[in-house]
């Protein structure tokens, strides 16, 4: 099983009902049987060179005008219980949401349709962090208990 396979697969399985994958045009290329599941779309990011945050905008982009969870397809651990539980603080509040162990904050990130447009007007070269700080945008952190949510995957010795 691929590692996006298991990070897409939590998230369906947390009852998210549309996954957007970005990814670069090669990546499409060479992933053409995925998606395998009509919830998951492929979105390509024609830059991927500026940087992560110019993936989330190409996302959420394609997203349309709704609440956005931004899970890095390098965090397989992150439980689909975890991810339930962020998607719905996300519908009940109007702030930032960020899971978090201790002072720790991880991922899945959830973010309000109303912060989209600012999102999607700062520089792609900026990160996640910074354009929501240029927004005012104050986080909500929400106690988990989830140590996934700190665990990503750069090495395959990272799988162990």
């Amino acid at each position: 099983v691929l590692l996006i396979d298991r990070t897409v697969g939590n998230l369906l399985d947390a009852g998210i009902h549309r996954v957007l994958v970005v990814c670069t045009a090669l990546d499409a290329l060479t992933r053409a049987s995925f998606p395998r599941d009509p919830r998951v779309r492929i979105v390509v990011n024609a830059r991927p060179e500026r940087g992560m945050f110019s993936s989330i905008q190409a996302g959420m982009a394609e997203a349309g005008d709704t609440g956005l969870l931004v899970l890095p397809a390098d965090m397989p651990f992150v439980r689909s219980e975890t991810i339930r539980l962020v998607a719905d603080h996300l519908q009940d509040a109007d702030a930032v949401v960020i899971p978090g162990i201790g002072n720790r904050r991880g991922h899945p990130i959830a973010i309000p349709s109303r912060f989209r447009p600012g999102l999607l007007a700062c520089s792609p070269e900026s990160s996640l962090k910074d354009a929501l700080r240029h927004l005012n945008a104050v986080p909500r952190i929400l106690e988990v208990d989830d140590p996934g949510i700190l665990r990503d995957v750069d090495v395959p010795a990272d799988l162990g």
